[in-house]
């Protein structure tokens, strides 16, 4: 099977399904958007990335899958394959009304819809498959606290609170995080970490005694599913899916008040460390793999000679 996947950026999550599918046969050519800059995409960057969605359409491929709502109507507008959307979450979330109604409308036109969380599914008016994103439990893994702090060099004797987004990201609410922290004990501390490194993120997640989520919004997080991987405890407001990931694993706390926050960090911080979270409920890339690999061969079975259903 050979795919052509479209999306506006290549997101770890977005390289780990790439490589799943791959792992299961499939052949995937990536055509990635410009990079935006300091501001907005152009128009002349947006004609280019048409472009060569036509020229690589040419080709003879089986499906076209869109990864983010906004990449989808190029998708559509080559009409020669069946259409794939996944959509990622901010783009269907109410960030903004115009793409929220562009997102809408898309899925609407598409042979097939991945939502990748229960949050992004309850916001579609069409039919859909639930598929989680996978995270790489072989990287995601535990690590003892000690080696991962010699790694990122932090002072063992302080209890690290990991706040895992840049603090300028207004939805993610660093102002909330560093009010909750401030009525804990002074030897409580509260960290960032952004641009790091995929492969180091593991390690300044087991490097902390707690993940802190404080956003007002979120489809995911992901970062929610890859701490727990770790062993490392999560207290979040509740958003997108943490309800559902940290349903039952110990020592993590979902919240609906700063209140609350700051009672749930201040019981993960003492509790026992030998109770530590599940990894079982993390979602893994084979069964993300699987997952998808089923739905493309559910749209071909429905299409005409591998033609589009849906016009």
């Amino acid at each position: 099977m050979r795919t052509l996947h479209l999306v506006t950026t290549e997101s770890p999550f977005f390289e780990k399904q790439i490589q799943a599918l791959e792992e299961r046969g499939v052949s995937c050519t990536v055509v990635s958007m410009p990079k935006r800059g300091e501001t907005a995409r152009s128009v002349l960057s947006y004609g280019s990335f048409y472009s060569r969605v036509l020229q690589s359409a040419m080709d003879d491929f089986d499906i076209v899958h869109a990864n983010y709502g906004l990449v989808g109507p190029f998708a559509l507008a080559q009409p020669n394959r069946p259409v794939v959307l996944t959509l990622w979450g901010s783009e269907v979330m109410g960030s903004s009304r115009w793409l929220d109604a562009l997102s809408a409308w898309t899925a609407r036109q598409c042979d097939a819809v991945v939502a990748p969380s229960p949050a992004i599914a309850a916001r579609l008016d069409c039919d859909h498959h639930l598929v989680p994103f996978g995270v790489d439990t072989d990287l995601f893994e535990p690590i003892p606290q000690h080696e991962a702090r010699e790694q990122v060099g932090w002072d063992p004797d302080e209890h690290v609170v990991l706040f895992p987004y840049p603090p300028r990201r207004t939805v993610k609410n660093y102002p909330l995080a560093e009010r909750v922290v401030a009525q804990l004990p002074d030897n409580v501390v509260l960290k960032t970490m952004w641009g790091v490194p995929y492969e180091k993120v593991p390690v300044y997640m087991n490097a902390s005694d707690t993940v802190l989520v404080t956003s007002r919004r979120e489809s995911g997080p992901m970062v929610v599913k890859e701490a727990t991987a770790c062993g490392v405890p999560v207290v979040s407001t509740d958003v997108g899916f943490v309800a559902d990931v940290l349903e039952d694993v110990p020592q993590s706390f979902v919240c609906s008040s700063e209140a609350e926050l700051v009672e749930g960090l201040r019981a993960a911080l003492t509790a026992e460390t030998s109770e530590s979270p599940s990894r079982e409920i993390t979602h893994d890339l084979d069964r993300m793999g699987d997952q998808l690999l089923r739905v493309y061969h559910d749209v071909l079975d429905n299409s005409t000679e591998g033609t589009r259903v849906r016009t």
